[in-house]
């Protein structure tokens, strides 16, 4: 079985390198207009100039996001030992969406420094602090408690968000741009940001990888963990923290974007075992994959306009995870 699952998965990475030369060359080439990858270092070309300073780093940001939301998806699988855990499962999407109204409705009472990723960055890193000292209340941390208090606290939070845009949303001129945030878009950085952006993806990696023996340990169950030295309610909220705070960078730069983390992870362990050693660089390379594609149709499919990456996910990951479901019960 062991040898069987190596081998799944270096055909993986197989797949994985060449699906990232194919997407990050079409991604890279379409757009409002299509530039071949032989105008690409063109000198002094207009082409060459809007695939570097545009393309370029808003393909890197793609990359970012996807990243970043198979890693949560990863981690809360993991955790909550529940195959169809996703990345807003504690409220970090409610937290945001907040976050982000507020930036933009409520611009005189926001500093400047304050920028629409950085609101939302707090709002979803801020709602999962508060579900986990919620879930700390009754005594140690349990992922029952976590997830109920997850719930009600994303009701909550919504409601501030639907109040938030009733009692401002007539006199902002930036209603749409509240609901076309909600309906996520990866935002395009400049070259430093880039930079900063793969440095955290680095941290995060490594962050992750961190919590893999862990989570091998969890999926045998709790007992099983504890035997093999795993202090589960300790271990679990740390799991969680890391995993919202991926999931509230990646909201910061892409808006709401549902399904990549969950069906990422969930395709990969059926790919190549349980074992998260592996599914953690796989997951990461897999999921900015898979946004990248995601992002470059939505600029391309009805240019100069864009489609909200986050429809084309649930348009194409719904049916996808569903047809998944069914075969796998078959």
């Amino acid at each position: 079985m062991n040898e069987k699952k190596r081998a799944s998965s270096t055909v993986l990475w197989c797949v994985l390198a060449v699906a990232a030369l194919a997407v990050v060359t079409l991604a890279l080439s379409i757009g409002a207009g299509t530039v071949w990858p032989a105008r690409w270092f063109e000198s002094g070309s207009l082409d060459a100039e809007l695939v570097r300073v545009w393309r370029a780093p808003r393909v890197a940001a793609a990359f970012f996001v996807g990243a970043c939301l198979s890693l949560a998806g990863l981690v809360f699988q993991g955790v909550f030992r529940n195959p169809l855990a996703e990345p807003y499962l504690l409220g970090s999407a409610s937290g945001a969406a907040v976050g982000a109204a507020i930036a933009l409705l409520l611009p005189a009472i926001v500093p400047p420094a304050l920028s629409l990723p950085l609101l939302a960055f707090l709002g979803a890193w801020g709602a999962s602090w508060l579900v986990l000292l919620v879930g700390r209340l009754g005594g140690e941390w349990q992922a029952g408690r976590l997830l109920l208090a997850g719930v009600a606290l994303a009701a909550i939070l919504a409601a501030l968000r639907s109040l938030i845009l009733m009692v401002y949303g007539d006199e902002s001129t930036n209603l749409r741009a509240v609901i076309s945030w909600q309906l996520g878009g990866v935002q395009t950085p400049t070259p430093g940001e880039v930079a900063v952006l793969f440095a955290v993806l680095a941290v995060l990696v490594l962050l992750v990888r961190s919590l893999a023996y862990g989570l091998d340990a969890l999926g045998m169950g709790e007992d099983t963990a504890h035997s093999m030295g795993v202090r589960v309610p300790r271990f679990s909220a740390w799991a969680v923290l890391v995993a919202s705070l991926t999931t509230a960078l990646a909201v910061s730069w892409g808006g709401l974007i549902g399904f990549v983390g969950l069906i990422v992870p969930h395709v990969l362990r059926w790919w190549i075992g349980p074992l998260h050693a592996r599914l953690v660089p796989a997951c990461a390379v897999a999921g900015g994959i898979l946004m990248v594609l995601v992002d470059g149709v939505a600029r391309a499919a009805l240019a100069p306009s864009e489609i909200p990456a986050g429809l084309l996910t649930a348009l194409i990951g719904g049916p996808f995870f569903l047809a998944l479901l069914l075969w796998r019960r078959k």
